[in-house]
């Protein structure tokens, strides 16, 4: 019925290329349009405005030889002032937009090993934009946005890449056990070290301290018996230690079996061998 009236409507967001006998006459925007068909005006063909995206993978391969498939996409749309250049100069849009971004994928990333093209991702994103937007910018279209979406090696590179981190993981985390394992060590080093001062420290004074009491006893029974010598009262001393061993040994119940020589003779030795001991001792530290 609108063609019988010679009326046209065009869409929002897209035009209509108007041709009259054959050639180009003018770019209708969105609206209703008269087009007198009887006078040679007819439309040659509707163009969209809206942004489009297309998604494009190039196989390639880096610079350390391995192969991987690189996905762009490009948001891409066509130019109301340039319609009529878009829509006469350009056949098959798609076909040419993927044409250079494979020519740009292909030129940088034989350029960068594996780990460089990942990281790299917006440099090659900007050199196929703006080759893209170079030379499309000719036919009417306008560049919005290209994005490098992935980069995907082949499968058994992927599961190399991963052994590898995880190797470098499982390195780091042996690193750091060792190291603690290190530091504990020292510390209780350290530890046994500052424990066995210590003990010492107290054995010594306990050995102060029994000496001290032994030269008392000695000085106090010399003085309330006289006629005794330091020996006698030494004598006697170690005597009494002795039976106070031997009621202790007794006395335990968990004490072990104990098979010492018993009787004056056997008394005398231990008391001539604790005096040698101790004479022997304060010698050398002297």
């Amino acid at each position: 019925m609108g063609g019988l009236l010679c009326c046209l409507q065009v869409d929002q967001s897209t035009v209509a290329i108007k041709e009259k006998f054959g050639k180009f006459d003018e770019v209708l925007e969105p609206g209703c349009h008269c087009l007198p068909w009887f006078l040679g005006s007819r439309v040659a063909g509707h163009m969209s405005l809206r942004l489009q995206q297309l998604d494009v993978k190039c196989e390639t391969k880096t610079k350390d030889n391995v192969f991987v498939n690189v996905v762009a996409s490009v948001q891409y749309r066509a130019l109301a002032d340039k319609a009529s250049d878009a829509f006469y100069k350009l056949s098959n849009t798609r076909s040419q937009i993927q044409a250079y971004v494979f020519d740009v994928i292909r030129a940088s990333v034989p350029k960068l090993n594996l780990d460089d093209a990942f990281e790299q991702k917006n440099e090659i994103a900007k050199a196929v934009e703006e080759e893209l937007e170079k030379a499309m910018s000719a036919y009417g279209f306008e560049i919005v946005q290209t994005l490098i979406i992935d980069i995907e090696p082949d499968e058994h590179v992927k599961r190399a890449m991963n052994e590898i981190n995880a190797a470098a993981r499982l390195r780091v985390a042996a690193n750091e056990k060792a190291e603690a394992e290190k530091i504990l060590q020292i510390k209780r080093a350290e530890g046994e070290a500052e424990s066995k001062y210590l003990s010492g420290l107290g054995i010594a004074r306990q050995r102060q301290a029994i000496v001290d009491g032994l030269r008392d006893s000695v000085i106090g029974f010399s003085v309330n018996v006289p006629g005794t010598t330091a020996k006698d009262v030494m004598d006697m001393v170690l005597v009494t230690q002795y039976f106070d061993t031997m009621k202790e040994i007794g006395a335990s119940s968990k004490s072990s079996a104990v098979f010492i020589p018993h009787g004056p003779g056997a008394v005398r030795d231990v008391a001539s061998q604790i005096r040698e001991g101790l004479l022997q001792g304060s010698s050398v530290s002297h």
